[in-house]
């Protein structure tokens, strides 16, 4: 047990470790930007605004969509079972709130990305930030599992499910990097990008899309972890961990 904690220890600073890697990625990037943009005889490639926009191209196109209509779905999916699998072991007396308060955690940790993907173009700093995201969210979800295991019955299918929340996100940071390929290549050190202010998508998702999305979150992932906040709360009021949960 002891060498299975200290390996989850090690795997958790890890990950935190590859965060902070990659923030300091993308600020070299967006510093060797402003010299090459500073430098009038650089050798910089051409501003960012001049990429071609996602949806002129046929197989960009559809990543964006499988973006929007699969991957999304499929992670709300898995979160609202993952609260299903919580209410089923008896979250409220085992794990208590100290459980859910690391899953509203990971959601806000899952916020930064989502909503710089529904409204920001995506630069370096912006594609550094949301893989960073993903390195925490990591290393939060394996802080979660590990306590989670010592309390209450962790049953196949939520770590089926589990397996699903930890890899739905790499999967939207790695198809957004293909669709921002240049901006990897900054942040990678292989090429130059001149940085612009942040702003607005150049080629938006659409007000429908991106209200729609936003009250399919709050609906299905954020309402359901605070209706098991306050069912932890009522169970245990004022305690974190249920009283006489065995370890």
């Amino acid at each position: 047990m002891r060498d299975n904690r200290t390996f989850l220890g090690y795997y958790a600073l890890g990950t935190l470790a590859a965060a902070g890697i990659t923030l300091g990625a993308g600020v070299v990037a967006w510093w060797r930007g402003r010299r090459a943009q500073a430098d009038e005889t650089g050798m910089a490639p051409a501003p960012v605004a001049q990429e071609i926009p996602p949806d002129t191209d046929g197989t960009r196109h559809v990543m964006r969509r499988v973006l929007q209509y699969f991957v999304i779905p499929l992670w709300l999916v898995s979160g609202l079972t993952d609260w299903w699998c919580h209410r089923r072991t008896d979250i409220e007396h085992t794990t208590g709130l100290k459980e859910t308060g690391i899953h509203l955690l990971m959601l806000g940790e899952a916020a930064v990305p989502v909503l710089a993907g529904l409204f920001m173009e995506i630069d370096v700093p912006v594609l550094a930030l949301m893989i960073a995201s993903f390195f925490v969210h990591e290393a939060t979800a394996m802080w979660d599992v590990s306590y989670a295991v010592t309390r209450r019955e962790v049953q196949p299918v939520e770590q089926h499910v589990h397996s699903f929340l930890e890899m739905i996100p790499l999967l939207a940071v790695a198809m957004i990097s293909v669709l921002h390929w240049p901006q990897l290549q900054a942040l990678l050190g292989r090429r130059v990008v001149r940085p612009s202010p942040p702003r607005l998508k150049r080629d938006p998702l659409g007000l429908p899309y991106a209200l729609g999305a936003l009250a399919a979150m709050a609906v299905f992932e954020v309402l359901p972890y605070c209706e098991e906040a306050l069912r932890d709360w009522k169970a245990s009021p004022g305690r974190l961990v249920p009283p006489g949960a065995g370890a």
